[in-house]
């Protein structure tokens, strides 16, 4: 029996001088993660037009959704594991090339199945694509300065790209058709891909080429495709379904045989130290809880601003725009200077805080709010809490691992992120209904503004529940964090030894 406490997941010092293209990489790999950040909120924005157009029902809408959550959710750790075995650069080029075409599919599709389906190929090539440009960066940023500015644009288009992709989808919709929508990845993915060509290192491994956990694989990838059916089921047939219970039930199992294999594989898929080191542990439950916490930023200020006031898609995404300002602002300031100076314990509850704090004053919004002065300041306070939260944890999550397992750490954090937002999805969809519901039946008789105020509260209910999940993540960040200076630090002065090494 091989125990994982024999894995090496700390880096050995850098041999290698820094790449002096590396800035011109990271433009590269922030524009393939745009792509898939972004993905989501545009095809939201689409999808009335695209159910009118190809004529499938209320009900079947969320596949096209719930396909691309299922294969990307499932698929990334086996997506960042791929890149450590076949290597960064080709991994990085099959996913760009596979997502532009699964795109183009979708764009074309002429029926709804056809449609799903390419979402699906999409979560699948896009669960390739995230980690592996993860593992891209952490792996090309070997100065713990300049590692810092790179986390920083990084880790703020990861938080911002749900906004840019409300924006996108709403000027492409209203102007263009659905289906670019999709098309618009085709162009992105290309230019991504010319760029990864010549900036992207194609390193050489040297010594045994490391074997794939097979078993692993299987049981990691089923337990978190049950897991994200399971919350997706509960969205739509309610918590009182069979099916989600018996989903959740098969996922908390599977991930408990996962473990106790990791334990004993004699190459796991995901080596238990790098996940129960305390920093990266702490930070991916951050991009977890941020994930569904964001979920209500996202999804019920935009129903607010259309339903509720009556603005059009275009203006939905204008008004996340200060929101998306605050947050490229706050990734910045941590990274290149709060987090060196004080650490994540100090940096990221504060970020919990300040999203707990925005959640409860957009509550206090009505159908007479207005938007300068009762709905941006609030955005503005949730884009500086994502971007005080996302790019210090997805730092420390990836800090000091050795550059055999970059990739599947990287994974980890994405997938902490897709859970987070599952999990959000889900409770909050499920919490708003019933709160809607019980508003109606306490309000009689029916009216057109009965209906509007149950709406508002729905709304109130979700925030108040999204500051509840952030209160959460500022005790846990702050009581599994280690202070500065104990463990691996971010300190700009870290030992050369706590910083990855140049890899495929």
């Amino acid at each position: 029996m091989t125990s994982t406490a024999s894995t090496p997941v700390v880096a050995p010092p850098a041999s290698t001088a820094p790449n002096s293209r590396r800035w011109w990489t990271l433009g590269v790999v922030a524009l393939a993660q745009l792509m898939v950040v972004l993905d989501s909120t545009v095809v939201n924005i689409a999808l009335p037009a695209a159910q009118a157009d190809l004529g499938f029902s209320d009900g079947d809408r969320q596949w096209v959704i719930t396909a691309y959550s299922l294969a990307f959710g499932s698929l990334l750790l086996l997506g960042g594991r791929l890149s450590d075995l076949i290597g960064r650069k080709r991994t990085f080029l099959i996913g760009l090339v596979g997502f532009a075409l699964a795109s183009a599919a979708g764009g074309a599709a002429a029926s709804f199945e056809m449609l799903v389906a390419a979402r699906a190929v999409q979560g699948a090539f896009g669960a390739l694509l995230a980690p592996t440009a993860l593992a891209v960066l952490t792996t090309t940023f070997t100065v713990p300065k300049e590692r810092a500015r790179a986390f920083g644009v990084f880790g703020a288009i990861a938080g911002a790209g749900g906004a840019i992709g409300l924006l996108l989808g709403g000027v492409l919709t209203e102007n263009f058709d659905w289906r670019w929508n999709l098309y618009i990845n085709v162009g992105i993915a290309a230019v991504a891909f010319v760029g990864a060509m010549f900036l992207v290192q194609n390193v050489h491994r040297t010594g045994p080429r490391p074997k794939l956990d097979v078993p692993g694989t299987v049981l990691v990838s089923a337990a978190l495709f049950s897991l994200v059916y399971g919350f997706s089921n509960a969205e739509t047939e309610g918590w009182d379904s069979p099916l989600t219970w018996g989903f959740l039930a098969a996922s908390g199992i599977l991930l408990v045989v996962f473990v106790l294999w990791q334990r004993r594989a004699s190459h796991p898929l995901l080596p238990l130290p790098i996940v129960l080191d305390r920093n990266r542990g702490a930070a991916y439950l951050s991009v977890l809880i941020a994930g569904a916490g964001m979920f209500g930023i996202f999804l019920f200020v935009t129903y607010y601003l259309q339903a509720s006031l009556g603005y059009t898609p275009i203006q939905t995404g204008l008004a996340f725009l200060p929101m998306i300002a605050m947050l490229v602002l706050a990734a910045q300031l941590g990274t290149n200077l709060l987090v060196p100076r004080f650490g994540p314990k100090v940096l990221v509850p504060i970020g919990m805080l300040l999203g707990a704090t925005a959640m409860i004053w957009m509550s206090h919004n009505d159908l007479d709010s207005s938007y300068v002065l009762d709905i941006m300041p609030p955005l503005m306070l949730a884009g500086f809490a994502m971007g005080t939260i996302m790019p210090a944890s997805m730092q420390t999550a990836t800090l000091g691992v050795d550059r055999e397992f970059a990739g599947v750490a990287s994974a980890t954090v994405n997938t902490s992120q897709q859970v987070g937002g599952s999990i959000g999805t889900a409770l909050l969809n499920t919490l708003a209904a019933t709160a809607a519901t019980d508003y109606l039946a306490a309000h009689t008789p029916p009216s057109a503004a009965v209906a509007a105020d149950a709406a508002l509260h729905s709304y109130d209910v979700a925030y108040w529940w999204s500051a509840g999940f952030f209160l959460v993540g500022a005790v846990i960040a702050a009581a599994l964090f280690r202070r500065r200076g104990h463990g691996l630090s971010l300190s700009h002065d870290a030992p050369a030894a706590a910083e990855p090494v140049i890899a495929h």
